[in-house]
């Protein structure tokens, strides 16, 4: 099954303008996996999760299908970045304490990750994936978010786009299950910066280059105008939703 590259025209835009995780979501993933070890960030794009889990593990090992999101992502002593489908680790086996996908599980051929992360995983290995949707900031700015999500570039989502809005409830997991947290991203942008974040989604890449055109234009007035002065700060938040769990002796859940 070939790699599915949505993210690899802008690179550099994806590392300047994506949110950051928590480091509260790295702590208890610390805390439920067996050892500190080894953990491995697959689809790491830009390095985020990896980055934040080089303060609890003592090597992570961050793979990305896109070469050029692995030149783009930040140096840390402690990850080790190589460019890897989700299905084929450059791992020896049982080696793996956690496993962590961000906003990438459903993008993979299933059978043959989960395949390969029960091969990777040590027993009592943890897998943790989660998926975030749209942003939430006010009900004006969220308005129009929503416009240029769904009527603008609604049709120009691949399909696999579901599963986040479903938030993941509807992936296959076949794990015996953890109970998680609740856990958020945040930021606090400028108008520039959130317009820099929109540009980086895959439709309006792709809306982009089949069109010729750029749908931010069409709400970007708009934003303007329920954001206010353009250099406010504002918050912004974005809820996880993550699934996370064990294989069993079988290696299946």
């Amino acid at each position: 099954m070939g790699f599915k590259d949505h993210f690899s025209g802008h690179a550099s835009d994806y590392t300047r303008y994506r949110p950051g995780y928590p480091r509260a979501l790295f702590a208890w993933l610390a805390r439920q996996a067996p050892g500190h070890e080894l953990a491995w960030d697959c689809a790491t794009g830009n390095g985020q999760a990896a980055m934040g889990l080089a303060e609890f593990f003592d090597t992570v090992v961050a793979t990305d299908a896109s070469a050029a999101q692995i030149a783009a992502a930040q140096p840390h002593v402690r990850v080790r970045y190589e460019v890897a489908q989700a299905e084929h680790a450059p791992l020896p086996a049982h080696r793996a304490d956690l496993i962590t996908v961000g906003q990438a599980l459903h993008w993979f051929d299933f059978p043959a990750f989960y395949a390969e992360a029960a091969r990777l995983l040590k027993p009592g290995g943890v897998l943790a994936a989660w998926s975030y949707g749209l942003m939430q900031v006010s009900p004006s700015i969220d308005a129009v978010v929503w416009r240029l999500y769904e009527p603008i570039t609604g049709a120009y989502w691949p399909p696999e786009r579901r599963y986040v809005e479903e938030q993941y409830r509807t992936v296959p997991f076949p794990l015996d299950e953890i109970d998680t947290p609740s856990f958020a991203m945040e930021a606090q942008w400028t108008l520039e910066q959130m317009l820099g974040y929109l540009g980086t989604w895959s439709a309006v890449q792709r809306y982009r280059k089949e069109c010729g055109d750029d749908p931010l234009r069409m709400i970007a007035d708009e934003l303007a105008a329920v954001w206010g002065n353009a250099d406010v700060v504002r918050r912004v938040v974005w809820p996880l939703y993550m699934r996370a769990g064990r294989f069993n002796s079988t290696g299946r859940g």
